[in-house]
């Protein structure tokens, strides 16, 4: 049953308002609060799904409660209840996040249908947010191991903010997952998220597929074209392998960063980008700054957050759910039975040397479910998953 707060200095209104929305098919939990004071005090200790609240009241008026609901819970609709004097102020609420407003005495039919309207989009947000808070089934984060759980929570405090972050750790271990997690679950995730692998871009062409170039600006730019950082904006950019990126491009990189603003390849205008910089590399990058190979100046511009992603060695404990979730989602792009693994199996593929990480072990699992027996034994292991 929802339940409103109803904040009105007015007894008669009160009354009027509470004795409508109680009586309508006994659909409405109602509470009352005399002041501001007292209907943000209630506010903050109960959950409410909608709160209609006076704007003329002495103590606190309805601006500087709406105001404060909107930083206290900001999915709680408001709307206003307005004399005839009020009306310029209730439609300057409007601006200010009030969901809508209703005139003193109030009408009957325009009162429910606003609640019912109002409600329903308080029902949309929570979902939203929900939907926010899920990752594709493409890229989940498999594992219970304090390390991949420090991830994950480090993953959530993170992602709702714009901070840089740079993630690190061996080739195969799941970096561009913990990029994806952290897109989807940012205030971006509406937006792009787009995806460089700097290291398979030769040096020469990196500048033109970052900030994209002009006609006649080389060879062979025979039209202008737009870059990725401008593909990127109202989103998130991924710079996978930022490590094998040319010094010239890390500079231009630089002052994206600093001033959100490119230049294509052969123009001087300034474009003006909104991106999130999220960079990962199998690099140690202090060891690149040593040897003149990476700018420090950009590494401590990347590196607000540091994600360290461990190598499979590092986390062997998470091996059986990845063989369990490898060998569902193998079954089922390839329209066979699940296959199961014996538990001596497990174990042998617990103790092997993984240096491909995640990577190598997906393939072993798809090997051992096209030519292994119903079960995967011990036996199937040492013949097709030997090193």
């Amino acid at each position: 049953m929802p339940r409103i707060l109803i904040i009105e200095d007015e007894a008669a209104i009160r009354r009027v308002l509470v004795k409508i929305l109680s009586e309508e098919n006994n659909s409405y939990q109602v509470e009352e609060a005399e002041d501001g004071l007292v209907g943000i005090e209630k506010i903050k200790n109960q959950d409410f799904d909608l709160v209609l609240c006076d704007i003329k009241m002495p103590k606190m008026d309805g601006v500087e409660v709406l105001e404060a609901v909107k930083k206290i819970k900001p999915e709680i609709p408001m709307v206003m209840i307005s004399g005839h004097g009020d009306l310029d102020t209730a439609v300057n609420t409007m601006r200010l996040g009030a969901f809508d407003y209703i005139s003193k005495p109030p009408d009957l039919n325009r009162l429910l249908n606003t609640v019912r309207i109002a409600l329903n989009s308080k029902e949309l947000v929570v979902e939203n947010k929900m939907l926010k808070k899920k990752v594709s089934k493409n890229f989940e984060m498999i594992g219970e191991s304090d390390a991949i759980s420090r991830i994950k929570d480090m993953i959530e405090k993170v992602a709702p903010t714009d901070a840089r972050v740079l993630i690190t750790g061996p080739n195969g271990t799941g970096k561009e997952l913990v990029a994806h997690w952290l897109h989807q679950k940012s205030e971006r995730s509406k937006g792009p998220l787009i995806e460089v692998n700097c290291a398979a871009i030769p040096s020469e062409l990196i500048e033109s597929e970052l900030f994209g170039h002009v006609k006649g600006a080389f060879t062979s730019a025979v039209k202008d074209r737009a870059g990725k950082f401008e593909a990127a904006n109202g989103g998130t950019i991924f710079l996978d392998e930022i490590g094998d990126m040319s010094l010239s491009a890390q500079a231009k990189v630089l002052r994206a960063l600093q001033e959100s603003r490119i230049q294509r390849v052969g123009s001087d205008k300034d474009i003006k980008v909104d991106v999130r910089i999220i960079a990962a590399t199998n690099k140690d990058l202090k060891n690149e700054i040593n040897e003149s190979k990476f700018r420090e100046d950009l590494y401590h511009r990347l590196a607000v957050i540091l994600i360290k992603v461990p190598s499979l060695n590092d986390r062997r404990e998470d091996i059986p759910l990845l063989i369990e979730y490898f060998s569902e989602k193998i079954s089922t792009e390839q329209g066979t039975a699940k296959k199961s693994f014996s538990a001596k199996a497990v174990k042998m593929l617990q103790d092997y040397d993984w240096t491909g990480n995640i990577r190598e072990l997906r393939n072993v699992v798809e090997r051992l479910i096209i030519l292994g027996e119903k079960e995967v034994s011990e036996k199937d292991v040492k013949l097709f998953a030997s090193k």
